[in-house]
């Protein structure tokens, strides 16, 4: 698989929004019309998009699966989901209308026995957020720290057969400030080759950042929110630029 530059759209209250840190106290509305948007990144390019929806990761319902479904229905690309997703009959509800992988989170923290049998019953489909503050996997919309390191929790939920695992440094994300390739490296090292695409998120800042992932080897692909959406980064130019390397 190639080295996949992948637009995140963060829904909030049927927007589409980025957040500081993860502080839902800090947030930017960016767009009223979220399949809008995500129909103008397919359009300039993406081949994936992340869509996260940041009241479910909270309440732990789908509070915003009208807005998922209306983008799913709209673009011919691959859709990652994750935010309040807590039980297997929805991973099958999001599988079975258009989804191509579901993320877990929270609950891949709270039901060991859930992330093994999803793994299992929808193989290929299941992602894994490994969503860190101070080197442990936050939960509940980021609000809760849990007491797993994420080098646990990627290893694990590698070993019970997620298909992507993507790698997010809470303090850098929405920031601007770049990613955290280092981390990201270290956490590549600790848990071996793997097949699943590995992915990194947070604190993208322009297209040097981007090219600076795909260097790394081993990584499959970058989510980029805020840098995308304030004109920091051109996605066609992004998508060029990884070409190759």
């Amino acid at each position: 698989m190639s080295f996949e530059v992948i637009p995140a759209i963060d829904l909030l209250g049927g927007k589409c929004v980025r957040l500081l840190q993860g502080d839902y106290d800090r947030e930017t509305v960016y767009g009223e019309d979220p399949t809008a948007m995500a129909l103008h990144w397919q359009q300039l390019g993406a081949k994936r998009l992340h869509v996260v929806d940041l009241d479910g990761a909270r309440s732990g319902k789908q509070a915003n699966a009208a807005a998922v479904q209306a983008i799913v229905s709209a673009v011919s690309i691959p859709i990652q989901i994750g935010g309040g997703v807590r039980d297997l009959d929805v991973v099958s509800h999001w599988l079975n209308n258009g989804v191509d992988r579901v993320f877990l989170g929270t609950v891949a923290v709270t039901n060991h026995d859930l992330v093994r049998v999803a793994c299992r019953r929808f193989a290929g489909h299941i992602g894994a957020a490994a969503d860190a503050r101070d080197g442990r996997i936050a939960v509940r919309g980021w609000e809760e720290s849990s007491s797993e390191t994420v080098s646990d929790f990627a290893r694990r939920l590698l070993l019970a057969g997620a298909s992507a695992l993507s790698y997010t440094n809470i303090a850098l994300d929405g920031t601007l400030l770049g990613p955290d390739l280092d981390g990201m490296t270290r956490l590549m090292d600790e848990f071996g080759e793997t097949t699943a695409q590995i992915i990194l998120s947070g604190g993208v800042a322009s297209v040097e950042d981007i090219v600076a992932a795909a260097r790394v080897p081993g990584l499959g692909g970058i989510i980029v929110g805020r840098a995308l959406y304030e004109g920091k980064v051109d996605l066609s130019a992004a998508l060029t630029a990884v070409e190759g390397v």
